[in-house]
C-alpha cells in the first residue's frame, strides 16, 4: 500500500503519525465505501485508461516564483490571488485554476502527488520499485512555469518541497482566525463537494470531470486532511484542527522570519504590503470566494461544463448498448 508521509520539516505528533502512517484510497463503488489503495496497479490501469487524447506540453518558466501562499483552503485564498493579481503578480495560480485551466493539467498534479507520496512501479518486473522523490523546481515549472505566485491547495499541499524549490519566494501563511468558522466553510465546500453524487456519477462519464474529481478528492484533500479512506467529512471533524496546527508549525520550522508573513484576512492590504514591497492600493481589499456566492458561483460552472456533458454521454452510452442488443437479437432470431 502507498503512505503518507509527513512532508520534510513537519511535526510528528502521535495523531499525524497515526494518519499519515495509512494508504490514501477512495471507493470504488460509491465516496466511501470499498477502498482500494491509490498505489495499486487497478488505479493505475484506471489512470492510463482516462488518459488525455492530446496532453498539453509542459510549461517553461520564464519568471521567476516570487510569492508562495502556503495557507490550508478555506483561509482566504481566492482573495489573496485577486490581492496579488492587483500588486502586480500576473499570474497568480490558485487551485481553482487546476480545475479552470484553458488545458487539462489535473493529471500533472496527480503525477506530482505519486512522486512525493507514492513508489512508482519500475519498468522491468525484477527491479525494485521508484522511492517517492522530493519534488524540485522543474517539476513545478512543468504546471507553474506561466505564475509568479501560487496559493491555495498547490501551495499548501505541496509547500514543504516548494518552499525548497524556489528558495528566493516570498512566503505568506494564510489563516482564519475563527478555527470553528474555517471548519463549517470547510464542511460546506470540501466535505459538501466530496459528498455529491453527480459529480461522482459523472467522474466517471467525462475524461475531465475524472481528472478534476480524482486530483482533489483522491490525491490533494485526503492528502493535506488525512482523509485515508477517502471520508472528508470524518477528516475534517477530526483532523483540522491539529493539520492546522501542525501545518503553521511545519511553516514556521521551515521559512526564515524575514521571509516569511503570518496573515489573515482581516489584516487587509498594510502588512501584506509591506512585507512584499509593493504601495497600498487605493482599492478596498477584495473577498472573494464567501460559501454563499463565489463557491456555489463555481460549483454551477462545474455543472455546466462536466456534469451535463456526462450525462449526454450516458445517454448516448445507453442508446447505443439498446441498438446493439436489438440488432443482436434480430441477427438470433
Amino acid at each position: 500500500m502507498g503512505h503518507i508521509k509527513p512532508q520534510d520539516g513537519q511535526p510528528r505528533s502521535h495523531k499525524g503519525n497515526e494518519g499519515a502512517a495509512q494508504a490514501v484510497s477512495l471507493a470504488w463503488l460509491a465516496p466511501s465505501s470499498v477502498h482500494i489503495s491509490l498505489d495499486s496497479w487497478l488505479w493505475r490501469a484506471i489512470e492510463r485508461l482516462y488518459q488525455l487524447p492530446n496532453p498539453p506540453s509542459p510549461r517553461k518558466r520564464t519568471r521567476p516564483m516570487e510569492v508562495i501562499c502556503v495557507g490550508l483552503p478555506r483561509s482566504g485564498t481566492e482573495s489573496l490571488q485577486q490581492a496579488l493579481l492587483m500588486l502586480g503578480y500576473d499570474y497568480t495560480y490558485h487551485g481553482w485554476d487546476i480545475v479552470y485551466d484553458d488545458e487539462c493539467h489535473s493529471p500533472g498534479w496527480v503525477r506530482l502527488a505519486r512522486k512525493k507520496w507514492y513508489s512508482s512501479p519500475s519498468s522491468s518486473p525484477s527491479s525494485k520499485r521508484t522511492p517517492p522523490a522530493t519534488l524540485t523546481a522543474a517539476d513545478f515549472d512543468a504546471l507553474l512555469g506561466h505564475a509568479v505566485a501560487v496559493t491555495d491547495a498547490a501551495a499548501s499541499v505541496f509547500a514543504a518541497d516548494m518552499i525548497a524549490a524556489y528558495p528566493s519566494a516570498k512566503v505568506v501563511l494564510n489563516t482564519r482566525r475563527d478555527g470553528a468558522a474555517w471548519r463549517r466553510s470547510l464542511e460546506a465546500t470540501l466535505v459538501h463537494a466530496n459528498a455529491s453524487w453527480a459529480f461522482y456519477v459523472a467522474s466517471w462519464l467525462d475524461r475531465e470531470c475524472f481528472w478534476a474529481w480524482h486530483v482533489f478528492e483522491r490525491f490533494l484533500w485526503p492528502l493535506l486532511f488525512r482523509a485515508p479512506d477517502g471520508d472528508m467529512a470524518k477528516a475534517i471533524r477530526g483532523n483540522a484542527a491539529w493539520v492546522h496546527q501542525e501545518h503553521s508549525s511545519m511553516i514556521r520550522g521551515l521559512v526564515p522570519k524575514e521571509r516569511l508573513l503570518e496573515w489573515q484576512i482581516e489584516d487587509g492590504w498594510e502588512p501584506l504590503c509591506r512585507f512584499l514591497g509593493k504601495p497600498v492600493p487605493e482599492a478596498e481589499f477584495p473577498h472573494a470566494n464567501a460559501v454563499s456566492g463565489g463557491w456555489k458561483a463555481r460549483e454551477e460552472q462545474c455543472n455546466k461544463r462536466w456534469v451535463e456533458r456526462a450525462f449526454v454521454n450516458l445517454f448516448l452510452l445507453l442508446a447505443a448498448l439498446v441498438l446493439g442488443a436489438y440488432f443482436v437479437a434480430r441477427t438470433c432470431l
